[in-house]
């Protein structure tokens, strides 16, 4: 039994207590007075006790209020919960293990039920099979490729959602601090994407540098915006014989006065281990002439509904000097770099819908089936996890399967969150059968 309370968590008796996977008959207090569960409550996810608005009943009496759940009577006193206002409305306390008395603050005593007396010991076995398999890289390797399609397809679009919750309360922060210009939010996270994986914090924070009215000023001339990205992304203060190099930097010098722009450090941007399609000066004209082309960005793509539309609008290429070059130091084979569809689902995956679902939600008009319809038309990610997933036999056909997949592992495979996971409250309920 010692192995066994320490592998009891108290999400676990969360999750028997609001799935009601206990036997009701025969409840007793740990004072032996009968006890009868008229209502478990609402499991409460924010501070405070564990069920808002249980109703049980002792004797002849009807309690309403609050339920508090622990692994030991204890951790009452361990979570200082005698002090808490928060906690006098607790009408029942739930333990695991009752190892002493719990007083409220005018010394009565809260009645307390011992719940492993009440649960199935098969349902504590696959509980316990289930979160024995730390070894493994999840819980669940060996069964999910055996759950239905229908109930992990459902729970896969409830991932996905989640996923896009979590990056559009990052865009409504930015929004916050640009006072909702939709445009300049845009524009960071865009230069953000277009660093990459190495550069994606050197180029955000060289979009933060300025205010989004220095490009709308410059973005009717290219080697104008050529000259405050570069300049602000730190790449003009060398010493270069090269003509190209010293206009950006004489347009630069000119910009840097007039609107006493401060540059990010020239070692911020890197060129180690990329390939030179993926270089920063390549992708900073890319961006510059995305913005001299396309203006007015955000309320085109807003406009937007189809696949298709979004490639025309980010088929774009480098300034011409850059089909020559990779660096202001050499001059290369001639090649138009245009933005590729794989570079253009990147963008649409983690900035445009994002935003697009931020977006719709400011304005009220939620159009998640639009959203699904776009994801669900890009090419799968590729990385560890998914790979991991495809070894597990988990088909992935397109980016809706590999951001539903990346959160599942992220967010509940990483974190043992097993118990509010769709995929594992199934596996439970099939050992329990």
């Amino acid at each position: 039994m010692v192995n066994l309370l320490i592998l009891i968590r108290e999400d676990f008796l969360h999750y028997l207590w609001r799935l009601k996977l206990f036997n009701f008959s025969n409840l007793e207090a740990s004072s032996g007075e009968i006890i009868q569960i008229l209502d478990v409550g609402r499991l409460n996810l924010d501070s405070g006790p564990d069920f808002f608005n249980g109703k049980i009943k002792i004797g002849d009496q009807i309690w309403a209020g609050n339920i508090e759940i622990h692994i030991n009577s204890s951790d009452w006193y361990v979570h200082n919960h005698e002090v808490d206002s928060a906690y006098d409305s607790v009408i029942l306390h739930v333990v695991w293990k009752d190892d002493m008395q719990i007083f409220r603050k005018n010394n009565t005593i809260i009645p307390t039920l011992i719940l492993k007396n009440h649960v199935d010991l098969s349902l504590i076995d696959s509980y316990k099979k289930l979160f024995s398999k730390r070894q493994n890289w999840i819980n669940c390797e060996g069964e999910i490729q055996y759950i239905d399609s229908f109930i992990f397809d459902n729970w896969k679009e409830r991932l996905y959602l989640g996923r896009l919750q979590s990056k559009a309360d990052y865009i409504l922060l930015l929004l916050e601090q640009s006072n909702n210009d939709w445009e300049a939010v845009l524009f960071k996270l865009l230069s953000k994407n277009f660093g990459l994986k190495v550069n994606s914090d050197s180029f955000f924070n060289m979009a933060n540098s300025f205010d989004f009215s220095v490009l709308r000023k410059a973005s009717y001339d290219l080697l104008k915006l050529e000259s405050l990205f570069f300049g602000q992304a730190g790449m003009l203060f060398e010493t270069i014989e090269d003509v190209y190099f010293k206009s950006l930097k004489q347009e630069y010098d000119f910009l840097q006065v007039k609107y006493q722009l401060k540059s990010i450090h020239q070692s911020e941007i890197k060129f180690f281990r990329l390939r030179p399609t993926n270089f920063p000066t390549i992708r900073l004209s890319q961006l510059a002439n995305l913005y001299y082309n396309k203006t007015g960005l955000f309320s085109k793509l807003i406009a937007i509904t189809t696949i298709d539309d979004y490639y025309e609008l980010f088929s774009v290429s480098t300034s011409s000097y850059w089909k020559t070059h990779y660096s202001f130091k050499s001059e290369s084979k001639s090649s138009v770099k245009k933005l590729t569809k794989s570079f253009i689902d990147l963008l649409l995956v983690n900035t445009i819908i994002p935003l697009m679902f931020v977006y719709q939600q400011y304005i009220g008009k939620q159009d998640s089936e639009l959203i699904l319809k776009l994801i669900q038309q890009i090419k799968p990610e590729k990385n560890n996890i998914i790979d991991k997933f495809e070894s597990l036999k988990i088909p992935v056909k397109n980016a809706f399967e590999t951001q539903a997949l990346i959160q599942l592992k992220n967010e509940y495979c990483t974190k043992q969150k097993c118990l509010q996971c769709v995929i594992g409250n199934e596996v439970l309920k099939a050992e329990r059968l």
